[in-house]
């Protein structure tokens, strides 16, 4: 039989601009998202460790994280 012991995702998430609205408001709507999204990880109480957040040059952001999946321990994945 087995069981798991620890699970943890690798992900890495590119928030891309809109196409059909102005460069500075797109840009201002990317940081709203990413901002969101990491509120949205502590509001649900989802043990994440931010491995880099990188703004493209053409403004869209790249974010690397490991994150808790489900609700299974992290174990050292997180430390």
């Amino acid at each position: 039989m087995k069981r798991i012991q620890y699970a943890c995702l690798a992900q890495t998430i590119h928030f891309t601009l809109k196409d059909d609205i102005d460069h500075g408001e797109a840009l201002e709507l990317v940081k709203q998202e990413v901002a969101a999204y990491k509120a949205s990880l502590d509001r649900r109480h989802t043990k994440y460790k931010l491995e880099g957040e990188e703004q493209l040059p053409d403004g869209s952001v790249l974010l690397k994280l490991r994150k808790q999946y489900n609700s299974y321990p992290c174990g050292p994945y997180l430390d």
